[in-house]
């Protein structure tokens, strides 16, 4: 079962099933494979939302949630760190041009890290010492950056102009940009779903970060252009995730027609399949249109209304909500065959299960 996303498919059926071939061992050894993370690189899909100019392939919101949609529909593994891996370029225009060509100019460019401001920075001449550690920062293991937030210490502060916040009863942060050589790993992902993503705690101990390698999340300093960096950022981050989860679901009810078939199941396994498959296709449809809608509105106007971002924030959990009841309800259904951890619809329903437990994705 493959619920169409429209467009070309991105990947061969020969890529598709080489990967296929390799998610067993990548969910036992909790690693993404150097053959998968190579063709990652050969489609440039760490680089959607870098600008041209920096060996990016700058891509429509729109396209690319389609493209989030058909990686997690081959692996969830792979579709996650993709989405993810992609999302730091929105950090592109973040950066003045100079840094963001070193962080983003070359093959294997990817930034992983931490939007959670759970470090502190000490402000000295010439930058900051940072100390601290950050939570579930999937692609840890190979990331080329490491981008942090941490709250800067009040009585070190040498110019409030490099530390602006909006609210002066709010602490002032700052987003740093770190060498992997300044950053520990401590491998402590060990959850039961989308175990490949290498999201662990990462940790940096006096780390010296110069001025010019940090950031504001509200301060643009290039590529104003380019229209993806206009679109705020929370419903980017949850059209992004939603794309993930239904690409997931996809695969689950794949998988679970293809266990049905052989195990022969009943009509009602067979009718709860089919039901799940209709409500998904209707949920995907309406999280397109809004999509869509929304970039053309982007297009047009320059910005979204109010009305239009929370339609948005409205159908991406729907849809994500919709894909999660694939497996609370169909997977009770397929049996013991289904409970062994190494068959292929045990690890979409982990995978889905935990994509599904992101806070932008869970309904309030």
């Amino acid at each position: 079962m493959k619920v169409e996303s429209g467009g070309d498919m991105l990947f061969t059926e020969q890529q598709i099933q080489t990967i296929r071939e390799q998610a067993l061992g990548m969910d036992k050894h909790r690693q993404v494979t150097p053959e998968v993370l190579a063709t990652i690189y050969d489609h440039r899909l760490f680089h959607l939302f870098v600008p041209d100019e920096l060996e990016g392939r700058m891509t429509s919101l729109p396209e690319a949630a389609r493209i989030f949609q058909e990686t997690a529909r081959i692996d969830g593994n792979l579709g996650w760190l993709v989405t993810i891996g992609a999302g730091g370029g929105f950090f592109a225009a973040l950066m003045s041009q100079e840094v963001s060509r070193r962080v983003f100019a070359h093959r294997e460019a990817v930034i992983a890290g931490s939007g959670m401001p759970t470090a502190t920075a000490r402000q000295v001449d010439g930058g900051y010492i940072v100390n601290g550690s950050w939570k579930y920062c999937s692609g840890s293991t190979y990331a080329t950056t490491f981008t942090a937030n941490a709250v800067i210490e009040p009585d070190t502060i040498q110019d409030a102009a490099d530390v602006p916040t909006a609210d002066q009863d709010e602490p002032p942060i700052r987003s740093f940009i770190l060498n992997p050589d300044q950053i520990e790993i401590l491998e402590d992902w060990n959850a039961f779903g989308l175990r490949a993503t290498a999201s662990h705690t990462i940790s940096a101990v006096d780390a010296f970060v110069p001025v010019e390698m940090t950031f504001s999340l509200t301060e643009t300093q290039g590529y104003e252009n380019e229209t993806i960096y206009q679109y705020p950022f929370l419903p980017f981050a949850q059209v992004s995730f939603a794309g993930v989860a239904v690409g997931i679901a996809e695969h689950f009810l794949e998988a679970a027609e293809s266990l049905a078939a052989q195990k022969g199941s009943s009509s009602h396994v067979i009718g709860k399949l089919e039901e799940r498959k209709a409500m998904l296709e209707q949920s995907v449809s309406d999280f397109y249109e809004t999509v869509e809608g929304s970039w053309e509105e982007l297009l047009s106007n320059g910005g979204l209304s109010n009305s239009t971002e929370a339609e948005v924030t409205t159908r991406s959990v729907a849809a994500a909500q919709t894909a999660l009841s694939c497996g609370q309800q169909v997977f009770p259904l397929l049996g013991l065959s289904a409970a062994k951890e190494d068959a292929e619809i045990n690890r979409c329903w982990r995978d889905l299960q935990t994509a599904c437990s992101h806070a932008l994705l869970r309904n309030f």
